[in-house]
């Protein structure tokens, strides 16, 4: 458990702060070894509270200053044994720390880090199980897992960036339709007596814009049940992989967002096969666990074709030529980090240009959905008006 304590020490100050122990004496025990005369000692939580935040998996940010700790813990020369059980019982996330102590325990009953990682309760990405094993064959645990965590930041800064991209063109469809809904709802069936009074004598835009308005107010309920089904539907379909794989090959079809997409994904491709190649992954195999990482199908497809040419004997840059898997750019680069024994290196910069080029198709996407988003939403409010004014005029016979 953790305790708070207030104590004296030799110099007469008091200090403060928390430290972790089996029970209260054991804490005043461990004060006492540091010289401190203890004021205030208790629980910095309840037992029960405790134990639910272990077993609540830990956040993301969380997880990565753990893993950042551990490998900056290995490269300054710690034992791994010991890094694991000097995190095991740090004052990190309840649910990290019971994670460490578990694997602690299997190091020392002879399992490998690696499975110990796998096996344990802490989800990671497939790939930082490969990237340890290897580590471990080649004696560079350290490296491999700095070079893990640095993908796993990458892939979710990339992921963040086109999410948050698509918040404020999200934020301004639903403002506008919620905008074209009330006005059929609130302000046009305020109109309606003019079309049951002289609705063969106003134009025909004026009787659409009063009818859909009087049909809609008269049908709320169900309108706003099919939204919610609608909802509901679309939820379900999204949660489907295969269905959002389906969606997200007819997005990259698409002429500008489906490049962006393309180069996202190449980019997440090339960067993890660099890292693998650099940690000694045998070229086949960092293939194909990188290949697992591509969630485009037509993509995916063509890294598969990828693999199997390779392991028939192809070279790779010719393997991705011939599948026309990547840019001229791209199979450019490839060739020639083969030819100088610089894959690694190669496929490392080939994912920054990916990265940056995606940031700048990123940037344009939204300087086109925006004016076109404002420009369909303004177009149908418009017309919306245009028919009420139209009725109004037709009413008090208006000559324009």
């Amino acid at each position: 458990m953790r305790y708070k304590y207030q104590a004296i020490d030799a110099q007469g100050q008091e200090i403060s702060g928390v430290l972790t122990a089996d029970s209260e004496r054991a804490a005043m025990r461990q004060l006492q070894k540091r010289g401190l005369t203890t004021v205030h000692l208790a629980a910095a939580e309840n037992a029960a509270s405790q134990d639910k935040r272990a077993n609540k998996a830990a956040p993301q940010r969380d997880v990565f200053v753990v893993l950042h700790e551990l490998t900056t813990l290995l490269e300054s020369g710690v034992a791994l044994i010991d890094a694991v059980e000097a995190l095991a019982t740090s004052s990190h996330h309840p649910f990290i720390t019971q994670v460490f102590s578990v694997v602690a325990k299997r190091l020392r009953q002879g399992t490998s880090f690696s499975l110990a990682l796998k096996e344990s309760a802490l989800k990671l990405p497939w790939y930082m199980y490969q990237l340890v094993e290897a580590g471990e064959l080649t004696g560079k645990v350290a490296e491999a897992l700095r070079d893990g965590v640095e993908q796993m930041e990458y892939e979710t800064k990339v992921r963040n960036e086109m999410r948050n991209a698509m918040i404020y063109p999200a934020i301004l469809i639903f403002s506008g339709v919620a905008a074209v809904i009330l006005i059929f709802t609130l302000v046009v069936p305020r109109f309606a007596n003019i079309l049951q009074n002289r609705g063969d004598e106003i134009p025909f835009l004026a009787q659409f814009v009063l009818t859909t308005g009087m049909f809609l107010n008269t049908h709320l309920d169900w309108f706003i049940g099919a939204i919610l089904v609608g909802i509901i539907i679309g939820a379900y379909i999204f949660s489907q992989p295969q269905a959002r794989m389906r969606m997200q090959d007819g997005l990259a079809r698409l002429p500008l967002i489906g490049t962006w997409m393309i180069e996202a994904e190449t980019g997440r491709w090339a960067a993890m096969m660099g890292t693998l190649l650099e940690n000694r992954v045998a070229l086949l195999r960092a293939l194909e666990l990188a290949s697992q990482g591509v969630k485009l199908p037509s993509l995916n497809a063509r890294l598969q074709q990828v693999t199997r040419a390779v392991r028939a004997g192809t070279s790779l840059s010719q393997a991705l030529q011939d599948n026309d898997a990547l840019t001229p750019t791209g199979h450019n680069l490839i060739r020639a980090g083969e030819k100088a024994g610089e894959l690694p290196r190669m496929l490392r910069s080939l994912a920054r240009l990916l990265d940056e080029s995606g940031r700048v198709r990123m940037k344009r996407f939204l300087l086109l959905i925006e004016p076109i988003a404002i420009l369909v939403i303004g177009g149908v409010i418009g017309v919306i008006i245009t028919g009420v004014i139209l009725a109004i005029t037709s009413v008090n016979d208006i000559a324009f």
